[in-house]
């Protein structure tokens, strides 16, 4: 399988607006690697980047053991030389072609003999479980066959890297669960390098072996969606990754919960604000007050599936989010027992993380 290396790649789009800034990375072998970030963080402008559809301002690209781009050398390998397989985000499919006609298209423009491209079509159609819809139109198809006819375009070239723009966003929600373990279990079954971009997080988490999350063109942090989840590097990755979000308080370096959560040797006392960190699924609302962190009353409760969360308004000030214990109900006097906390100077930068 193939290797992706990215040195040192920045886009700048006129007059000066920065999309990339200096993205160095490396994508292992048949590895499943996503990049993570809001709109505008300069996602779908790597990608593009990889496939050969957008230039870099600096840096270069290795596929594998072949240079396909490097800006200060003015070296640049056409998209069509670089065997790279692409699903975009609305599939792009032809609406005048039968499901056959889409996915042999790429074959035909190779100019590959009618048999090879009969058998390869065949072979991919049966393998994503598409034979039956060949001689469809795309408007004859649902959304998640369609899907699997982009990705069936997209492999049936035999590709050294698979490019995903935000495959799943058009699928409603059961669909998309699908769609997303389909996806995943094709990419392990060939082994070929992958390579995500969403916005999505549980999408991210749902296929990705390594995820990287990116804002403002920067790399924010790399790493496993554990690591992501227990050890992020700053507030916006902290905030960015969890469902429900992070609980994010703002206090002075001298605040009592500062004290109660005992973490007086931790908090930089020439800082001027902390942050502190707190997940609700690491949190527990209880009616049991005397060994609790925080104490505070509870406002709004929440049901997201099996779990029960409730809003509590801490009587220094600020409210959370936490888990709800048995017998809490709203406008209740109730203690929080936190189990972990992350802490983070006044820049946003995580100082430690602490397990209770």
């Amino acid at each position: 399988m193939v290797l992706v290396v990215l040195e040192n790649i920045t886009k700048i789009f006129p007059p000066n607006v920065v999309a990339l800034d200096n993205i160095s990375l490396k994508i292992e072998s048949s590895e499943f690697f996503v990049t993570l970030g809001p709109s505008g963080s300069g996602k779908t402008t790597l990608l593009r980047i990889i496939a050969g559809l957008e230039r870099p301002t600096k840096g270069r690209v290795i596929i594998g053991d072949k240079v396909v781009v490097d800006a200060e050398k003015k070296v640049f390998v056409e998209p069509g030389e670089r065997n790279i397989g692409m699903v975009f985000q609305n599939w792009a499919l032809y609406p005048h072609m039968t499901v056959y006609d889409n996915i042999a298209f790429p074959l035909r423009i190779k100019k590959l003999p009618k048999n090879e491209i009969d058998k390869r079509v065949k072979e991919v159609a049966e393998a994503l479980g598409i034979r039956e819809l060949l001689n469809r139109k795309p408007s004859q198809i649902s959304g998640g066959q369609q899907q699997r006819v982009a990705v069936a375009r997209a492999l049936v070239k035999q590709p050294d890297v698979l490019l995903l723009d935000e495959p799943f966003s058009n699928l409603d929600a059961r669909i998309r669960v699908t769609a997303r373990e389909f996806v995943r279990e094709i990419q392990k079954t060939l082994g070929i390098t992958t390579i995500l971009v969403t916005h999505d997080q549980a999408d991210a988490f749902a296929v990705g072996d390594r995820i990287m999350v990116l804002k403002d063109g920067k790399i924010q942090q790399v790493g496993t969606a554990r690591q992501l989840y227990d050890e992020p590097v700053n507030l916006f990755v902290a905030n960015f990754i969890g469902n429900p979000p992070m609980n994010i308080i703002k206090l002075v370096p001298a605040h009592p919960v500062i004290k109660a959560l005992n973490l007086e040797d931790i908090v930089p006392k020439d800082d001027s604000l902390v942050y502190l960190g707190i997940r609700p699924d690491e949190a527990l609302a209880t009616v049991e007050i005397d060994n609790a962190h925080i104490v505070g009353k509870t406002r709004i409760i929440e049901y997201v599936g099996a779990r029960k969360y409730v809003k509590v308004e801490v009587e220094h000030g600020f409210s959370i989010k936490v888990l709800a214990g048995e017998n809490v109900t709203e406008n209740q006097k109730v203690g929080v027992l936190v189990r972990k906390v992350h802490v983070f100077n006044s820049k946003g930068t995580r100082l430690e993380s602490i397990t209770y």
